[in-house]
């Protein structure tokens, strides 16, 4: 007999006619939008309690509002992938603030600082995607939570969830001296006309857009699901080279370029398009196959231009340039000018972490020396906006009174790290404190160095922090240390460059938490003797000794 022919399952495409769901989530969607979970919570279960809570709500619906159940106190590391969700939850939220863009007022960022304050333990951390999450919130102060928000246009819609994220921008749009675009208008045009609709509810899975015109860029276009990146033609002409297909966590890729010129008029209809796209042509079988990144890696670049132009938009887009490199680190961390004369100082919290009264005091620092405009980066950093530059220094030192450095070492501006085992439930090993703690005894340690190092630290393999793409990436899971015993502690990546190289692991590479510091310092040392003149870390790393990055 002939071989079994093996038929490629199908993976749920509702452009190819399937529409029956193929796993729980899908099923899950089906039956209710994720967005209609917003009346449940405010007319019942911010009023019956937690308990009420129908369970497809509370882990799946729940993300479209923003809201996760954070991790109960106390289970460790080592019980993550053995427990049910039930067992791993406690009866507290973390809620995410959605700030597309990164662009906070004064009087809404008052209302975060009030909200963390009265409803969160005054917890606040600035996320790797401009957002502000809070945690210890209760479903029955939600409602109250969501009108504070809204009063000041706020909210968390679709923050989470399989859907349309925070659009991340470049925190000094508009003001850039040295800007290619301004993206700001097309950044809130698509999320005024799209977030929060129907149309776009439920998609296979999170979609995440850059829109930006920076030089530096600062919103890492690599790496999310679809990005226009501001670039001018052979015409001197201003508009978007458009990127496609990025993603990390376990299986990372880097966006793919369309080589199109996007005119800025013309951004709005595109992302549609693109989103149209991942929509109606996405995987939904498997929810580990299920981002852009895969449809594209099927496709390629070629056949997904033509799927856009043809079927969705329904003209050509003209062949655009690339955006040259990157001229400066991306954090937008200092004192630089803006377009108007003022300046924006940038500074640093420890890796993301702040609180509510520190976001009040930041607020009445922004007024006093500024207009009372900040923005947050995808660093984990903020930003205060419209600063004279005869008062810049003054407002340095009021920030460093309060541990916010303007002029931080290395170690304290390229440090980011996800949320870790203290509130998530995916999470194998602490981070937040465990980072703050390697900035603190690495500034001890190598008070001289100076060179550019990003260390990403993860708290699990899903990559929140970027571990792929930084100098020393750290992805937390549990380790055997020198008595034997299972302990905390990070798988190592070393090198990664982003739109470049993803970072190289070396065989039988880890450590324990309690050995990280050493580990960094030893390799950190290595580097500083043997680098050549401009060699970068990633650089060296690709070309040293195994035994030197031990």
């Amino acid at each position: 007999m002939p071989p079994a022919i093996k038929r490629k399952k199908a993976e749920g495409q509702w452009a190819l006619g399937y529409r029956e769901p193929l796993n729980k989530n899908e099923e899950n969607k089906k039956n209710d939008d994720g967005l209609n979970v917003r009346r449940r919570i405010i007319d019942i279960y911010s009023k019956t309690g937690f308990d009420s809570i129908d369970p497809a709500d509370l882990r799946g619906r729940f993300r479209w509002m923003g809201l996760y159940t954070q991790r109960k106190p106390g289970i460790d590391g080592g019980k993550t992938g053995a427990l049910e969700d039930e067992e791993l939850e406690d009866r507290y939220f973390m809620m995410r603030v959605r700030i597309d863009g990164g662009q906070l007022s004064g009087p809404q960022l008052r209302t975060i600082a009030d909200i963390s304050t009265r409803y969160a333990r005054s917890t606040a951390d600035i996320t790797d995607r401009q957002n502000v999450q809070l945690h210890w919130v209760r479903i029955e102060d939600v409602p109250a939570i969501w009108e504070a928000l809204e009063a000041v246009g706020l909210h968390t819609m679709e923050a989470c969830g399989d859907v349309p994220r925070t659009i991340i921008g470049c925190p000094l749009a508009g003001i850039a001296a040295d800007e290619v675009i301004d993206a700001t208008p097309h950044l809130r045009d698509i999320h005024d006309r799209y977030i929060g609709s129907p149309e776009f509810s439920n998609l296979p899975r999170k979609y995440k857009t850059a829109l930006s015109g920076c030089t530096s860029h600062c919103t890492v276009h690599e790496i999310n699901d679809i990005a226009f990146v501001g670039v001018v033609n052979e015409e001197g002409e201003t508009g978007y080279q458009l990127y496609v297909g990025g993603g990390l966590s376990t299986n990372p890729m880097f966006a793919q370029s369309l080589g199109v010129f996007v005119k800025p008029d013309q951004a709005t209809e595109v992302w549609h398009g693109v989103t149209s796209i991942f929509r109606d042509y996405g995987y939904r079988r498997l929810r580990s196959r299920a981002r852009l990144k895969f449809l594209m890696k099927d496709w390629g670049a070629e056949k997904f231009r033509e799927v856009l132009e043809q079927e969705y938009l329904g003209y050509a887009l003209p062949d655009g340039p690339e955006p040259p490199a990157p001229r400066t680190q991306r954090d937008h961390v200092g004192i630089r000018p803006q377009q108007d004369g003022n300046f924006y100082v940038g500074f640093a919290p420890r890796v993301g972490r702040v609180s509510g009264e520190m976001l009040g005091v930041i607020g009445d620092l922004a007024d006093r020396y500024g207009s009372g405009r900040v923005r947050t980066t995808i660093e984990q950093k903020m930003v205060i906006l419209d600063v004279p530059e005869e008062h810049t220094e003054a407002l340095a030192d009021e920030l460093a009174k309060h541990d916010l450095q303007v002029r931080p070492s290395t170690f304290r501006r390229q440090t980011m790290a996800c949320t870790g085992i203290e509130y998530c439930k995916l999470a194998i090993t602490d981070t937040k404190q465990r980072s703050m703690d390697l900035i603190d005894e690495l500034e001890k340690r190598l008070p001289d160095f100076d060179q550019p190092l990003t260390i990403n630290v993860n708290g699990c393999p899903n990559a929140c922090a970027r571990i792929q793409v930084g100098d020393i990436g750290l992805k937390g899971q549990l380790v055997v240390d020198e008595n034997g015993d299972q302990v905390e502690g990070f798988q190592i990546h070393l090198g990664g460059q982003l739109g470049a190289s993803f970072g190289k692991k070396v065989r039988g590479l880890k450590t324990t938490s309690a050995g990280l510091t050493d580990y960094i310092e030893r390799v950190v040392r290595n580097y500083d003797k043997q680098r050549n003149e401009g060699e970068t870390f990633a650089e060296w790393a690709q070309r040293a000794d195994e035994a030197d990055l031990k």
